[in-house]
């Protein structure tokens, strides 16, 4: 579904990726993990767009999408989440979603200002399908609250609840589980199930490897913008340079 072939990036004299490959396959949940400064959310802004690789290609089914701006990535499906939660923090959490929703609104800014018929079922539509995804989710009781007033781990999930609503067929997910406590983390595992349950194929950059081992179906890993290491979590485990280089004997 989705191969990165040979990438390289290069910020001034320094190397960040250098020939950097693999291959999603649809339906998976795939990990990319390494230490800090290995280049992993360099490569996931250069899947999603945001930056501009100095060599390789993006290909999403056959096709090579990387001259493709963001906007146009979404499009597609390409949806991702970012680090640091991004919502719009004066608004509810239930118009946050519809945010997704109205990305794919048949609708005019003249038809509803005139509150005409068919603006107003759209509307209508798109309030309840952003129900809908605050359900999947498991914060419906929260969709009055403003988002700003959210704790951090009830956030994590309104962002993903918003990328759902985007109808993504690859969702990427930058560290989805940094600020999270023991007990976020196993719901957020379950919701990831849920998601990719529901046909989205999952790349995500994580550092929790709990977190990682249980839940993706292959890691790739990466260490000094090269990758060290791609295969099964058992395979990650087992091998000798990865725990060398980042995870560490007592894994």
């Amino acid at each position: 579904m989705l191969e990165i072939r040979g990438i390289k990036q290069v910020f001034g004299g320094v190397t960040a990726l250098d020939d950097v490959s693999f291959t999603m396959h649809r339906g998976d949940i795939t990990g990319v993990i390494g230490p800090n400064g290995a280049g992993k959310t360099t490569l996931f802004n250069i899947i999603t767009g945001i930056y501009t690789r100095t060599a390789g290609a993006v290909i999403l089914d056959d096709h090579d999408i990387s001259d493709l701006p963001a906007e146009r990535l979404a499009g597609l499906g390409m949806v991702r989440t970012f680090q640091n939660i991004e919502l719009f923090a004066k608004m509810t959490v239930l118009e946050n979603v519809m945010v997704g929703l109205h990305s794919r609104s048949k609708c005019g800014m003249l038809s509803c200002a005139l509150r005409m018929p068919w603006a107003v079922a759209e509307e209508r539509r798109i309030r309840s399908e952003a129900m809908g995804w605050l359900e999947f989710a498991g914060i419906a009781e929260l969709a009055q609250v403003e988002a700003g007033n959210l704790p951090f781990g009830k956030g994590r999930l309104l962002e993903l609840a918003r990328a759902m609503a985007c109808e993504p067929r690859i969702l990427l997910m930058d560290e989805p589980a940094a600020g999270l406590n023991s007990q976020e983390t196993l719901g957020l595992a379950k919701l990831i199930r849920a998601i990719r349950d529901k046909g989205v194929s999952v790349v995500l950059v994580e550092h929790d490897m709990e977190l990682v081992m249980d839940i993706c179906d292959r890691i790739v890993v990466l260490n000094l913008g090269k990758k060290l290491a791609e295969g099964t979590p058992r395979e990650i485990q087992e091998n000798a340079e990865v725990i060398s280089a980042y995870l560490g004997e007592d894994l």
